[in-house]
């Protein structure tokens, strides 16, 4: 299989290095910068293009990772859809040419696939399913915040897409969290939302949100959203009259209430998490390693025919958007 990787910046980087640990994979990299193709090819021995269109008239490239700022995706999306090519794609952050390329992905018997790291992590896994098995309301409290310039040290936040307020710091958390909070607790029945600006920092956007959501199976949350938190934090409790859990954002930190010890017992995984350097404790690869695999299975099934459901799709991501949209406003 080849698969083109379009834009080389850190999260094109991510998926090269671990699109590289299937051997049957041959992959391309895409990018107008000149700079970036040399240290890619440099880096990881692959071929780069300066265009989608050279790397398919070269190659003939099965599928496509779309790894560049959130606003130029659909049109990068929709090249690679006429171009005959299965798309993986990160988040969006915003819904231009959703319908568009849904369409045009459908009609082309094509997999159109959507990042959503959270759903693939054990541990969001584990409290997915162990609120799922509750016959009771459950409510939760959850705050993800940190602070804007330590997103990306290695470079200004005004240089990259959470600078703007199409694409905010504040979305990016949003719509990373809130499609595994959705499959958690139930789709949301009504959102409200206090904001503000606290920091001197140059963006034009609120950077800090309260939340309260209530969610139409009677679960009630409330979400607390900054790019204002000098220490890193991912912290949420869920709490209910059988079940408490408790979760700091680590492999190694999701605990749940054992109710004959009356203690909190730490839930333990298999594998160990891999951290990259640069990123916060609660960033690991195992997640990113899993969604991929997820796509080319779910390619390999759509070319056999066979019925495949992502965890997160184009479908429900246009729903989700559209109340973020609204949390905003």
């Amino acid at each position: 299989m080849k698969a083109i990787v379009i834009g080389l910046g850190s999260m094109g980087k991510r998926r090269i290095r671990l699109l590289k640990e299937h051997q049957d994979m041959e992959i391309f990299g895409i990018d107008t910068n000149q700079d970036r193709c040399s240290e890619v090819s440099a880096t990881f021995g692959i071929g780069c293009y300066p265009s989608i269109a050279d790397a398919v008239g070269q190659e003939g490239p099965d599928c496509a990772f779309v790894c560049t700022s959130p606003l130029s995706h659909a049109g990068i999306i929709r090249e690679c859809l006429i171009s005959g090519l299965h798309v993986f794609t990160e988040i969006n952050l915003v819904s231009d040419g959703y319908e568009e390329n849904m369409r045009t992905a459908r009609e082309k018997g094509l997999v159109l696939f959507l990042s959503s790291t959270f759903l693939y992590r054990k541990e969001t896994l584990a409290i997915i399913e162990r609120v799922k098995k509750q016959q009771e309301r459950v409510n939760y409290i959850y705050h993800v915040g940190q602070y804007l310039p330590d997103w990306h040290p290695w470079e200004s936040y005004n240089s990259y897409f959470i600078g703007n307020p199409r694409t905010n710091g504040c979305r990016e958390i949003m719509a990373i969290d809130l499609p595994w909070l959705l499959t958690a607790f139930g789709n949301v029945k009504t959102a409200h939302a206090v904001k503000s600006k606290n920091t001197g920092l140059n963006i034009d956007y609120a950077d800090n949100y309260l939340i309260t959501l209530e969610h139409d199976t009677g679960a009630k949350g409330v979400f607390a959203v900054d790019v204002v938190t000098r220490k890193p934090i991912r912290h949420i409790d869920v709490f209910g009259e059988n079940l408490q859990l408790s979760w700091n954002g680590t492999a190694d930190s999701l605990q749940e209430y054992d109710f004959e010890k009356k203690e909190m017992q730490t839930i333990q995984f298999e594998d160990a998490a891999e951290h990259v350097a640069g990123y916060a404790a609660f960033i690991t690869e195992n997640p990113y390693r899993e969604e991929i695999n997820a796509f080319l299975a779910q390619c390999a099934a759509h070319d056999e025919l066979t019925e495949m459901q992502p965890a997160w799709d184009f479908e429900r991501d246009l729903r989700l958007l559209q109340l973020i949209d609204h949390i905003e406003q």
